[in-house]
């Protein structure tokens, strides 16, 4: 997990934040995603507080420091020795001098936003989430082939792009070639463009092409759901590949489990219509409808009903 600074939280227009102390301490790291309230630390209490998160006040808790003199001392000490990353005040409410002066002397960055608290809260986890996801970079291309996220792997030149502008061409989306973006959030894993290549492609013979320009705006997306990885290999007489489709396999992206297909290639083969028809079928099993095993279980009725009546036939003569 990625840390982030607490300047760069300051840089978020959209949280509305400015530093009114502590300003020695805006390269302090925030190491977690997700805020901290004082709760009963304001009473001296510490056991829930965590460090290096970001320490939300409201108003509720600016009222109470206010009104007991004894959480303007020994709660706002407790709240310094759980050692935030920074202290956030909502609602643009002035903060309390004794808050302000322990931030100013521990190095510790006093905000102010003019936010109210669910708000601040809401989008400053949701920055925060997105910001510090677990991340990584595959080279490959991402397309949104009716609705299912397929992610195209394989080795260079055996017709990754070709393939992904074929199914732009039919109408599906296009969301990264080349270099893609990967971000683990919560239970699955969400795919987008480096950011300066964008919807762009290269084509062996046509060069570098711009897929929003040449397409329009529907025929390309900003980010998607990885749902299926596709593999293109060489075909190689010597290899087995699978003919049936019973048995499920997953590739492992960032400790998700994303269903996954290997797909060999060579002349002769239509390997957008391929990809199209693995992007149903996936969609198929998504709501509950697994095609191979469905025609396994009817093959096996129909074996077994046979057997029955061979076995009732023998013993009538």
């Amino acid at each position: 997990m990625t840390a982030i600074t607490v300047g760069e939280l300051l840089e978020r227009g959209e949280l509305k934040v400015t530093a009114i102390a502590g300003t020695a301490g805006l390269i302090r790291k925030v190491t977690v995603p997700r805020i901290q309230k004082p709760g009963l630390a304001l009473t001296g209490w510490p056991e829930q507080l965590h460090d290096g998160r970001v320490l939300v006040i409201g108003g509720t808790e600016i009222e109470y420091l206010i009104d007991h003199e004894a959480a303007r001392t020994t709660g706002i000490a407790t709240l310094m020795k759980s050692d935030p990353a920074c202290v956030v005040v909502c609602r643009g409410l002035e903060s309390p001098r004794e808050l302000v002066e322990q931030c100013e002397s521990r190095g510790v960055p006093l905000l102010l936003s003019q936010l109210t608290t669910a708000d601040f809260i809401a989008l400053v986890t949701s920055w925060m989430n997105d910001r510090m996801a677990p991340a990584t970079e595959v080279h490959g291309v991402l397309v949104d082939v009716i609705g299912v996220g397929v992610l195209v792997t394989g080795k260079s030149g055996i017709g990754k792009s070709e393939t992904a502008l074929d199914l732009v061409v039919r109408g599906h989306r296009l969301v990264a070639d080349d270099i893609i973006q990967i971000q683990r959030r919560g239970t699955h894993v969400v795919g987008r463009a480096a950011s300066v290549l964008g919807h762009h492609m290269e084509i062996r013979g046509l060069g570098i092409i711009n897929v929003k320009d040449l397409f329009g705006i529907a025929a390309v997306r900003e980010t998607k759901r990885i749902e299926l990885v596709i593999e293109l290999r060489e075909w190689l007489e010597s290899e087995e590949y699978d003919r049936l489709g019973f048995d499920d396999r997953h590739d492992d992206i960032l400790g998700v489990e994303v269903s996954a297909l290997r797909l060999p290639v060579r002349p002769g083969r239509n390997l957008a219509t391929l990809v199209e028809v693995a992007a149903r079928n996936q969609l198929l099993k998504i709501q509950g409808t697994h095609s191979a095993r469905t025609f396994r279980e009817s093959l096996d009725r129909a074996m077994k009903k046979a057997t029955i009546e061979d076995r009732s036939a023998a013993e009538s003569k």
